[in-house]
């Protein structure tokens, strides 16, 4: 069973099935498809990264922390890229956006999605080149869209009527020609989280496929001709591991496609399929490697060019969270341990929803373990929480620790890549958690740590 973003109830350690910790030997022990490729337990039973000991780590730059792994980030870039030779990849800059990630991107040889004058802003000061970012967003403003055309931005991807007229009198006013996508809402299910769940109608992106405003805002693009429209675009959902939500998908742009040839004598020559590809929280979760994604993605396209008789065109999909989401963990010290009437063990922690809102907004499943030595101690079923004045203040819903975890251990949640600086808050004033990144035995700090000076310099009141 595969415990997809809505995440498996685990109140009853039967529901886990195999491959949940059991016993005090594997209470030490580390999954490996959970961790950065780098992570190890050293020699004397902390967790290594890039052969730096998390001790080391949290002693120099404090916890909480994110520690992202900058070679297996690039490594995971370069999956992608290489399993999808003719296809643009572009990175999902909302899963984690800074600077150090776009060069690390850039140099990677991928393509950039942003969505929103932040994000391109990033991108454009880290210098990633312009023709490579694609520029989303369900209300992109006037300010928004002339930087965008001022740079050059490579492509737009449309998302209203509004923004067509919009964009329309912006290019027409300037001379210039952008590229645009038109983002059609296909009508499928994901099986993922309801708030994640991107392609069903009753949503705020997109065009309905089935209304008939995507053929319409196709139409109107093409009459206008101020727009250069190259293709359709279309997101199904995020944590996604069932590629048959993508057939359905291809089989119904791909319609569309055909009736826009049909109608009006152009064969748009390109197709994004999105992403939201699944990665793995836990043991239950069975994530496909780029490798299997690009063979039945091909497969599927291929297939329904053939059925509609079109031309197969030039792809593109956008991964964000399969890249960078298992490149980082996040470093934590234990600061109490509470049992209570012996119906659980609250094991909190120096952070919490602030630095990782998705257990209590997706209700989003995670591991953890104790980083900084290991035991011999007996499993403690524990729930691992924050120190924010939450009840759902939640980061590990259930995990087996050793029962000796006590005040001033590490812990460390994998997987902490995506949405989780980017959705970061200062909820009841707690500073921001730095993100530091390790190569080759060597930190440096790429996001540094926010401070209460911080908070205090925006109170101008």
């Amino acid at each position: 069973m595969r415990a997809h973003e809505a995440g498996a109830l685990h109140g009853d350690i039967g529901d886990r099935g195999p491959g949940w910790l059991r016993s005090p030997a594997d209470v030490n022990a580390l999954v490996p498809q959970l961790w950065p490729r780098q992570v190890e337990r050293g020699a004397g039973g902390a967790l290594t990264v890039a052969g730096l000991d998390v001790r080391e780590l949290a002693a120099g730059y404090g916890t909480p922390a994110y520690v992202l792994d900058e070679d297996d980030l690039r490594s995971r870039a370069r999956d992608f890229r290489d399993a999808f030779p003719d296809v643009d990849v572009y990175y999902a800059g909302k899963a984690f956006l800074c600077r150090a990630v776009v060069r690390m991107i850039a140099e990677e040889g991928l393509h950039l999605d942003v969505c929103s004058g932040g994000e391109l802003a990033t991108a454009l000061s880290a210098g990633m080149p312009a023709e490579r970012i694609g520029f989303h967003g369900n209300n992109k403003s006037v300010a928004e869209l002339t930087r965008a055309l001022d740079a050059g931005v490579g492509r737009i991807i449309l998302d209203s009527f509004t923004e067509i007229d919009r964009l329309t009198a912006l290019a027409r006013e300037r001379g210039v020609r952008p590229g645009v996508l038109i983002r059609v809402t296909v009508g499928v299910e994901a099986h993922t989280h309801e708030f994640i769940a991107t392609a069903h109608e009753d949503q705020k992106f997109g065009f309905s496929l089935a209304g008939g405003a995507a053929a319409a805002a196709a139409f109107r693009v093409i009459d206008e001709g101020v727009l250069d429209l190259r293709g359709l675009h279309s997101h199904i959902g995020s944590q996604i591991f069932d590629t048959s939500g993508f057939e359905v998908s291809a089989r119904r742009v791909l319609a569309l496609q055909a009736q826009i040839r049909d109608a009006r004598g152009v064969e748009l020559p390109e197709l994004d399929l999105g992403g939201g590809f699944g990665i793995a929280y836990t043991t239950q979760d069975d994530p496909s490697t780029p490798a299997e994604l690009a063979k039945r993605l091909r497969k599927i396209v291929d297939s329904e060019c053939a059925a509609e008789n079109l031309a197969v065109p030039h792809l593109s999909i956008e991964p964000g969270r399969a890249i960078v989401g298992p490149a980082v963990f996040t470093l934590y010290t234990v600061g109490t341990v509470k049992d209570v009437d012996g119906l659980r063990t609250y094991v909190s922690v120096d952070g919490g929803m602030s630095d990782n809102i998705r257990t209590a907004l997706y209700d989003a499943s995670y591991s953890a373990t104790l980083a900084g030595r290991t035991s011999t101690a007996e499993p403690l079923l524990a729930r691992v929480v924050g120190k924010h004045c939450e009840s759902g203040d939640i980061v590990v819903k259930d995990e087996f620790l050793p029962a000796d975890v006590q005040p001033g251990d590490l812990v460390a949640v994998p997987g902490t890549g995506a949405y989780c600086r980017s959705m970061a808050s200062n909820y009841n004033h707690v500073p921001r958690p730095p993100v530091v990144a390790v190569r080759d035995g060597r930190a440096r700090l790429i996001v540094r740590r926010e401070t209460e000076e911080d908070l205090l310099a925006l109170d101008v009141g």
